[in-house]
C-alpha cells in the first residue's frame, strides 16, 4: 500500500525560493500551495488543511505571527508550523515557540536540512507535547543567557541538552557518544559540532549576560572571567530541566 504523502504549504516569496520547487518534486511531499500574502495564507491552509506549514516572519498583508494568531483564533487545526526566516532576532524566536511554531530556522538554509527537522518533528508525534515544553524551556534559557538562536551552536547546544534529559549519562561520554550523536543528526563532523558549542558559549559570555545564568539557578555559578565548558553548561541546564518536571 502506498504511503501517504505529508501535505505542506510554503508561505514564502517565491522569487528565488528552491524550497518550493523542492518540496514540489519530492515524492514524500505533497504541496498544497504557496503564497507571500498573509491573508490568503490564512485562507488557503483553513482551506488546505496542510500536515506543514513553512513560513517566513516577514510577509505581506499580514505577518508570519499574525497569520497564526488568526488561524489560532479561528479555532482551526494548527499545522506544524516551521518559519524559516533572514530575521534572527532571539525575541522573534521566543514569539514564534510561544505561538506554537515547532521550529524557527534562519536563513539561508538548505531545503534538505528543513527536509530533516520536519522528519524529526512529525516522527516525534507522540511526544510532541512534551518535545515542545521542552523545547520552549531550552530556548528561553539560551536566550536569556544570550546564545543567539541563528548560529549552529545555539542548534547543536539544544539538541545535547535534550539528550542529556532523556539518558543523563550520556554527559560522561560527550566526545563518544554525544558530539557523534548529534553530528550524525545534523549531517556533520563531531568537531563541528564542539567548536559550534563552544562558540556559542564564546559569544554569551563576550555578550555579559553572566548574570542571567546566576539568576536562573539561583546560584553565583559563573563570574565575568570563567566561562563553562560543553558538557558543564549541557549538564547544567540539563540537570535543571530534570528537577523542573
Amino acid at each position: 500500500m502506498e504511503n501517504k504523502k505529508t501535505t505542506i504549504y510554503v508561505a514564502d516569496a517565491t522569487e528565488e525560493n528552491n524550497v518550493i520547487e523542492y518540496f514540489r518534486n519530492n515524492p514524500n511531499f505533497e504541496l498544497v500551495g504557496s503564497s507571500f500574502d498573509g491573508q490568503k495564507v490564512v485562507e488557503e491552509v483553513l482551506a488546505q488543511k496542510p500536515d506543514v506549514l513553512v513560513m517566513e516572519v516577514m510577509l505581506s498583508s499580514l505577518d508570519g505571527f499574525a497569520v497564526l494568531d488568526k488561524i489560532k483564533t479561528l479555532g482551526a487545526e494548527m499545522p506544524k508550523v516551521f518559519f524559516v526566516s533572514n530575521l534572527s532576532h532571539s525575541g522573534f524566536v521566543t514569539k514564534a515557540i510561544q505561538l506554537g511554531a515547532s521550529y524557527f530556522m534562519v536563513k539561508p538554509i538548505t531545503p534538505e536540512n528543513l527536509e530533516s527537522r520536519i522528519v524529526d518533528v512529525l516522527g516525534s508525534g507522540k511526544v510532541s507535547s512534551e518535545s515542545k515544553q521542552l523545547d520552549e524551556k531550552i530556548s528561553n534559557i539560551f536566550i536569556s543567557i544570550g546564545i543567539p538562536a541563528h548560529i549552529k551552536g545555539y542548534q547543536f547546544l539544544r539538541e545535547a541538552v535534550k539528550l542529556a534529559v532523556e539518558e543523563p549519562e550520556i554527559i560522561s561520554s560527550i566526545t563518544k557518544k554525544l558530539y557523534p550523536t548529534i553530528a550524525e543528526r545534523f549531517e556533520t563532523s563531531s568537531s563541528k559540532v564542539e567548536r559550534g558549542m563552544r562558540h556559542a558559549i564564546e559569544v554569551a559570555w563576550n555578550r555579559g549576560k553572566i548574570e542571567n545564568i546566576n539568576n536562573i539557578f539561583g546560584l553565583k555559578i559563573y563570574n565575568r572571567n570563567e566561562k563553562p565548558t560543553n558538557g558543564e553548561l549541557i549538564a547544567l541546564i540539563a540537570d535543571k530541566m530534570i528537577m523542573d518536571v
